[in-house]
């Protein structure tokens, strides 16, 4: 088996289940799957996600409602505003494109989705329930994550994890998510002692800080699973936190970047949101 991770061959598969879905609604004169992106301001990373979500979603045959509003935008307008789209029968879910300008409290703004339309799993009520084992709409990056991990030919089961990263987005869920899998995990962060003897020992590395190549292969131990979760543009190219020419002659298996985890979250969104169709009929 290939050692380098394909996300967009696993991103296929997972949207043949979509089309699948689609084509059901479509046979029983069901409404199609509908997203609200909302988006404040003119963020570049915001962007590039917004646009690689209304890519998929016009080959899905899934109706995209843009709500984009002027950076200077008054907190309570935008509030009112994203509470009338949650409250739009139309709209099966919604994401909210972080991260919103320092005068809108993004709690706040959270606050005004409604559980059932949380596809990306940040409000109170999802993720408490994630947390307490419970049914809930999760990240969709964590649940990428996870989607490659069942992919490969291993147990997770008893497998010692390190998560580099504790976000509310990736760290935490992914943790959250492997402790679930019975894995045993270890959650690493800026203030954590003895990092690469900590990350040396583990069977799995997630890493998910934002530091363009930062893991090299004094991180990592000869045969462990190396996710890549990182983004950031790094000297004119999209790049991990791995340094993946170093650290690829190490691994058993690698997600690249781009082409990795990136590749599916977008699909694991829109899956969540034809879950979130289902139940909204």
């Amino acid at each position: 088996m290939e050692k380098i991770i394909n996300g967009k061959a696993l991103a296929l598969q997972y949207q043949d289940d979509i089309i699948n879905f689609i084509k059901e609604r479509e046979a029983t004169n069901l409404r199609l799957p509908a997203i609200s992106l909302i988006q404040v301001g003119n963020d570049g990373g915001s962007n590039y996600y917004r646009e690689s979500v209304k890519k998929l979603c016009e080959k899905l045959k899934i109706t995209v409602k843009e709500c984009i509003y002027e950076e200077n935008i008054e907190e309570k307008v935008f509030l009112d505003s994203v509470k009338a789209v949650d409250e739009d029968i139309n709209v099966d879910g919604i994401l909210m494109l972080m991260p919103l300008p320092k005068h809108i409290d993004s709690n706040k703004a959270i606050d005004q989705i409604s559980q059932g339309k949380d596809i990306d799993g940040l409000t109170d009520n999802n993720i408490g329930k994630f947390y307490s084992g419970k049914k809930a709409f999760i990240p969709c990056t964590a649940k990428a994550v996870l989607a490659i991990l069942e992919s490969l030919p291993i147990e997770l089961e008893g497998k010692n994890v390190v998560v580099l990263g504790r976000s509310n987005v990736v760290g935490k869920p992914v943790s959250n998510l492997l402790i679930g899998k019975n894995a045993t995990v270890t959650t690493c962060h800026s203030k954590t002692e003895n990092l690469k003897e900590v990350c040396k020992r583990a069977d799995i590395l997630v890493a998910a800080i934002g530091k363009p190549k930062f893991i090299g292969n004094e991180y990592v131990k000869e045969g462990a699973i190396v996710i890549d979760v990182g983004t950031t543009y790094y000297e004119g190219k999209l790049t991990g936190d791995v340094n993946f020419d170093e650290v690829s002659e190490l691994a058993s298996f690698i997600t690249p970047v781009p082409g990795g985890v990136g590749a599916l979250t977008t699909t694991m969104l829109l899956s969540s949101l034809c879950e979130a169709c289902k139940n909204n009929v």
